[in-house]
């Protein structure tokens, strides 16, 4: 079997496989940061953190380019941690088993992390050349961007020198993204008090499964189902039809993932378990029929279980799942501009019942291009919410990046693209937050660009990203570091 460090080319390989070694979810990147800090001086380059984990790695311009524009190489360090229900993999202390499979690379059972590991890898493949040619260089590595950016808007203005900066966060080899859309978190919680469970009740474990997630901007517009929403939908008709009460809910997880499961305990009155099956069974079929397309593999089952010792008040359970039935979710709107764009959408993240403190959490994050689109969608999401007597807080907003056309990189990598592969390449906006929107802020006199490798299903354990491809951005990376432009 081919082993990751030995593929083609080997310089951006062997550097993914040490990553592929280093635990790195979001909010625990403190392995992956102190390995980056002792790579940049095992070089014997300048390198630093700053107070939020960002990591700037200086290298010199190779002889005869110290006249070009400094760039700027730009990625993050942090992977979303998704895991299949059955693989036993702690992302906190486990290495990411990772495997060729024909033309791809993958992992087994959990996401891969190319998102961004090997961006990462190629930044930092540059600096270990001997032989590459590139102008004053920066390697700029940000801190917990799955969870929120919290390395983009952390970073001090000022620090980094350079004019051009080559974000490598995108996953579609071929294409260059000149703009990407904005976000916000919605977070919603409700406050339950504990109900008896009566005597003559039994207890069931309803579970969604089997239904591909992904990333909540990238395959927001394959339109895929949502196992939070499919459980909401199985548990509203149960309580008007049998009575049925919720225990407990756990379904989805970050909040930039579709959610692929959901598994609630819910108990109900002795006689009306056959009902409650029967009924269980006939919604998942028609969520299965109406899903069949993009979620061939969606799976609704109930099991017997222990009886809890306590029931979410009823008055609740009714307000929250009818609040998740109505949330907005999905495709809100197309873009107008550019065809085949997303310009809005939203997804119901999580929904978590926290036993100890007798909250329900729910969290959704919405995305739009359109800032005053997402406002709009943010009155709609607390409307709902508030109407069934949530409590609704926004965070973590974060801009768009609005395209440049005009933009000097865009047209040097449109033609060093044309003279090595023969195509001039699509340029493109992504329905997706790309901390280009958060740099440019801090730096509004830079020249930025994003592109990157072909990766699939990212944020899921179905992640795989494309050997050719790889080969392809890694020269394409080269050839423009070669014909960045000179100082003005």
């Amino acid at each position: 079997m081919t082993q990751i460090k030995d593929i083609s080319p080997n310089e951006v390989w062997s550097i993914f496989n040490q990553i592929l070694q280093i635990p790195r979810p979001s909010g625990h990147e403190e392995k992956i940061q102190n390995w980056a800090v002792n790579y940049g001086m095992s070089l014997g380059l300048e390198t630093l953190k700053d107070e939020t984990g960002n990591i700037v790695i200086r290298k010199p311009a190779s002889e005869g380019m110290e006249n070009r524009k400094g760039v700027i190489l730009q990625g993050h360090l942090d992977m979303v941690p998704q895991k299949n229900s059955d693989k036993d993999h702690d992302f906190n202390i486990d290495p990411i088993e990772a495997f060729v499979d024909g033309e791809w690379v993958t992992a087994n059972g959990t996401t891969l992390g190319a998102d961004n590991g090997i961006g990462v890898s190629s930044a930092l493949a540059v600096l270990a050349s001997d032989t590459l040619k590139h102008g004053p260089l920066e390697v700029l590595l940000t801190a917990t961007e799955e969870t929120g950016m919290d390395g983009a808007a952390g970073l001090e203005a000022g620090i980094l020198k350079g004019e051009i900066l080559i974000n490598t966060d995108s996953e579609d080899e071929g294409e260059l993204y000149v703009g990407c859309a904005g976000g916000e978190n919605v977070n919603v919680s409700f406050n339950y008090s504990e109900e008896k469970v009566p005597d003559d009740f039994d207890a069931l474990k309803v579970e969604v499964s089997g239904m591909k997630g992904g990333h909540s901007g990238i395959d927001i517009s394959l339109r895929r189902g949502n196992a939070v929403k499919v459980f909401s939908r199985i548990m509203n008709e149960a309580y008007e039809k049998t009575g049925a009460r919720l225990a407990s809910i756990d379904g989805g997880g970050l909040r930039n993932a579709i959610p692929r499961e959901a598994v609630g305990i819910v108990a109900l009155s002795k006689d009306k378990v056959t009902e409650f099956k029967s009924l269980t069974d006939k919604i998942a079929e028609i969520a299965k029929d109406e899903l069949s397309y993009v979620e061939p593999d969606l799976k609704v089952t109930v099991s017997e279980t222990k009886l809890p010792s306590t029931l979410i008040d009823e008055q609740i359970q009714v307000s929250l799942i009818r609040a998740m039935v109505a949330c907005p979710n999905g495709v809100i709107r197309m873009s107008d501009s550019m065809a085949g764009l997303v310009e809005t959408s939203t997804n119901l993240a999580s929904v978590k019942s926290d036993e100890q403190n007798k909250t329900i959490n729910i969290e959704c994050l919405m995305r739009s291009s359109v800032d005053t689109a997402r406002e709009e969608l943010g009155t709609r999401m607390k409307a709902v919410f508030e109407l069934a007597g949530g409590d609704v807080k926004f965070s973590g907003a974060y801009p768009g990046w609005q395209p440049n056309m005009d933009s000097a990189i865009l047209k040097i990598m449109k033609e060093v693209y044309m003279s090595k592969f023969g195509k001039i390449p699509e340029y493109k906006a992504v329905h997706a937050g790309l901390e280009c929107g958060i740099l440019g802020g801090k730096y509004p006199h830079w020249d930025m660009i994003s592109f990157g490798p072909t990766i699939r299903y990212p944020h899921s354990p179905d992640e795989k990203v494309n050997i050719e491809s790889v080969r392809k951005f890694w020269e394409f990376l080269i050839a423009t570091l070669e014909n960045i432009p000179e100082k003005e």
